[in-house]
């Protein structure tokens, strides 16, 4: 197995962060004004003063178009166990009356709480249904995105956004709610800030970087393999068309308020300790790989896993940027040592190979490796 230095390049020129969070100019798609606040602290201050009534109308009205006369499923709603589906899910459900269908792509090396966490949603009165890609077809994929693409656990993105629609729309489900915008909310893409509805274009483009395919080419698995991991096509969308949307546009969006409704609402539970890489306990609950997903984001764009939540909390008031400097400075960069071995094993790789993989895609840039790690070159400030 011979792993190629990848041509994966941040943008490392004038290197600077947020001066109201922390969001490094290394993330894909970000800006900054002339006071240095980033794409996402913007927003922050615009949503102070949008007319969230008129969002509501929108809504509504969105509900209405695709409200069920026969006691079907209205809409379809992602879901993991974690906060943001349940909460997306509770309020469809309870404050305005809809009948959505949860679904969930189970994702490789499950947790114990994640698990435990969806059954928690499930018995709290959800209609729900899981799709389970077969186990080999999803962990070359996995792997193949974890070597060609950065990212550990991308055969699992794909089916989050390709098995989803599909699924809609063999059901003639013809509305999705996906929970935040992450484009919009944590400093990326603008495009839908004003726009509630998107299409499986953008997915492909954004959420899924535009390399889905070469993945899913790359795998050698038959079209039956890869069922659940391809999109409807153009006909089937056509025939059932598919309204795909965020939850935040409708709403403001707070991480934290969702966490405490779904363990009100519908038995979420977080983790005793804090979760690997971060300050916080009850998210991302789901999956092993998601450790080594945010140490490859930090080896990559210089940010991991403390940087996004520190972020988040300076800009919904919880913190000051000093309190989230220190965390940041504590936790960012954890390398996932409690799941190396899992991860060998799921992979099939030796331990030389798995960290040749790591080693292709750290930004020499920013990180130099000290006694077989990757140190940063850069302070946060």
């Amino acid at each position: 197995m011979t792993i190629k230095k990848k041509e994966f390049k941040a943008n490392t020129d004038d290197l600077k962060w947020c001066s109201n969070c922390l969001s490094m100019s290394t993330r894909p798609r970000i800006t900054f004004d002339e006071r240095g606040f980033c794409n996402a602290c913007r927003w922050m201050e615009k949503k102070k003063t949008l007319d969230w009534d008129s969002r509501e109308k929108q809504l509504t009205n969105l509900l209405d178009k695709h409200r069920s006369d026969s006691g079907g499923f209205d809409c379809m709603v992602p879901v993991s166990g974690g906060k943001d589906g349940s909460y997306v899910a509770y309020n469809l459900k309870h404050k305005y009356g809809m009948n959505p269908l949860a679904l969930t792509i189970t994702p490789a090396l499950a947790l114990d709480l994640g698990e435990e966490n969806l059954r928690a949603f499930v018995a709290s009165g959800y209609n729900h249904i899981s799709v389970n890609p077969a186990y080999e077809s999803m962990r070359v994929l996995n792997k193949q995105g974890f070597i060609e693409m950065g990212f550990p656990y991308f055969g699992w993105l794909i089916s989050i956004q390709a098995a989803v629609v599909k699924m809609a729309s063999q059901l003639d489900i013809g509305l999705i709610f996906y929970g935040e915008d992450g484009e919009v909310e944590y400093g990326g893409s603008e495009a839908t800030d004003s726009t509630p509805i998107y299409d499986v274009n953008y997915m492909k483009k954004i959420y899924l970087e535009g390399g889905f395919e070469k993945v899913l080419d790359a795998s050698n698995l038959t079209e039956s393999d890869l069922y659940f991991f391809r999109f409807p096509n153009d006909e089937a969308l056509d025939k059932n068309p598919i309204d795909i949307t965020h939850w935040s546009y409708f709403e403001n969006w707070d991480p934290y308020r969702n966490y405490l409704v779904a363990k009100k609402e519908c038995g979420l539970t977080e983790a005793k300790d804090n979760n690997a890489g971060t300050f916080t306990n009850f998210s991302q609950n789901d999956q092993a790989l998601y450790a080594l997903h945010a140490y490859m984001m930090y080896i990559k764009l210089g940010f991991g896993r403390a940087n996004q939540d520190a972020s988040i909390e300076i800009r919904r008031g919880a913190m000051d940027r000093e309190q989230a400097l220190n965390l940041v400075k504590l936790y960012d960069g954890h390398y996932p040592e409690e799941f190396i071995e899992l991860y060998l094993e799921y992979y099939q790789m030796t331990l030389q190979e798995f960290t040749e993989v790591i080693d292709s895609w750290a930004n020499e840039d920013l990180f130099k490796k000290v006694d077989g790690h990757w140190k940063p070159k850069f302070t946060v400030k």
